[in-house]
């Protein structure tokens, strides 16, 4: 095993940690039966403040899962080249 190949191994380990915990932070979209019973209990400046954050939070995921994907993707293409 190349070290090259151990490198990109612990990146795309560390990159998976980062979107599950990314994953767990971000807000559910369904309040279940208290949001339900609650309705419009939360201020209009507590909304928009979790909706930034919350926005940040699923761009951040979504490019962390299109560079695991490539980069998963193009280890698999150069590992079949170089042990063919």
């Amino acid at each position: 095993m190349a070290a090259w190949e151990i490198a990109v191994g612990a990146v795309l380990i560390v990159i998976s940690i980062a979107i599950v915990i990314l994953i767990l932070l971000q807000q559910s979209k369904s309040q279940g039966l208290s949001g339900a019973i609650a309705g419009g209990a939360e201020t209009f400046f507590g909304k928009n403040k979790g909706r930034t954050l919350d926005a940040k939070l699923n761009k951040i995921t979504k490019v962390l899962c299109a560079v695991f994907i490539v980069l998963a993707f193009a280890v698999t293409l150069i590992l079949g080249f170089v042990h063919a």
